[in-house]
């Protein structure tokens, strides 16, 4: 039995394809699926059904999935303690963030969050939300920052993960200052964010039935606000960005609206962990987040 093998498991129970599975740990398809087979050979059962549209979890699969996912946590945990023990790690933090948040938020966030309490050591981790999910449930992090809206409920189980809202922010329909095309709802060339994205899970629930009335249709798409950033800034359509990513933007006025008010989208940035303890410098600093939360809007 390996770490990693549990680790797979969640991550193809979560994505259901192979190919999406193995780009989100980063290994090659056959290799991902060499390990998902040896984790069978171990147990003496199928845990998927594989078929040409991907692969869902058999009967065995989802009776184990939720111990598989804790039993990894655990361990990550046993190695926090023993490093803390040690003073290897004393002070140290480690933290899952969506890319929209790592670039211009988390950085402001964490020292006005630090409250006199100097912290000895940070290691964030940027990727999209479904990796740091992913990262949060095998405990490989202690914290996942993202932005959360009340109507679209994360993907962890409330059971196992608990939140904390420390700021406020707002996705902006936004535009180059200096595009040309038609800016009428009929005729927005639109860019738009991939499954893998938090942020694209708000927007696709915010223009849910919406799309007769815009006809949007996506001309681009990335799990990347930031991307989505630069191409609306070189004219090529309309992105949802959050305005903590585009202040400057805006401020410079290279960024403009496209689209009334009314288009806004609000968002609450949340710091989730699970609910087993954390040893005493992660415990102390969720004690001391979330209080007096910010806004950047």
């Amino acid at each position: 039995m390996e770490l990693v093998w549990l680790e797979d498991l969640s991550a193809l129970a979560e994505y259901g394809s192979f190919v999406r599975a193995a780009e989100a740990r980063h290994i090659t398809q056959p290799a991902f699926s060499r390990r998902v087979r040896s984790l069978e050979n171990w147990m003496g059962v199928e845990l998927f059904i594989r078929t040409p549209h991907g692969a869902t979890l058999t009967e065995a699969g989802r009776q184990i999935l939720p111990g598989a996912q804790e039993a990894a946590r655990h361990l990550y945990r046993l190695r926090n303690e023993a490093q803390e023990v040690a003073g290897v790690s004393a002070r140290s933090l480690k933290f899952a963030a969506t890319h929209s948040l790592s670039f211009t938020f988390f950085p402001r966030w964490l020292r006005s969050s630090e409250a006199g309490a100097p912290i000895e050591a940070v290691q964030l981790h940027s990727d999209s939300m479904a990796v740091c999910e992913q990262m949060l449930i095998h405990g490989q992090v202690q914290f996942l920052l993202c932005h959360r809206h009340p109507d679209v409920p994360p993907l962890l189980a409330p059971d196992q993960f608990i939140s904390k809202k420390v700021a406020e922010d707002v996705l902006v329909p936004l535009a180059s200052a200096s595009s040309h095309f038609d800016t009428s709802p009929a005729a927005l060339p639109y860019l738009a964010y991939t499954h893998e994205s938090g942020l694209g899970r708000i927007v696709a629930h915010r223009l849910r039935g919406k799309e007769d009335y815009l006809h949007l249709q996506p001309l681009f798409s990335s799990h990347l606000a930031a991307v989505l950033m630069s191409m609306a800034l070189e004219s090529k359509g309309v992105a949802w960005l959050p305005k903590s990513l585009t202040e400057q933007e805006l401020h410079e006025g290279r960024l403009v609206r496209a689209l009334d008010e009314s288009w806004d989208i609000p968002l609450e940035v949340h710091l989730t962990r699970p609910k087993a303890n954390l040893g005493q410098s992660a415990e102390a600093f969720w004690a001391r987040a979330g209080m007096d939360p910010p806004s950047v809007t």
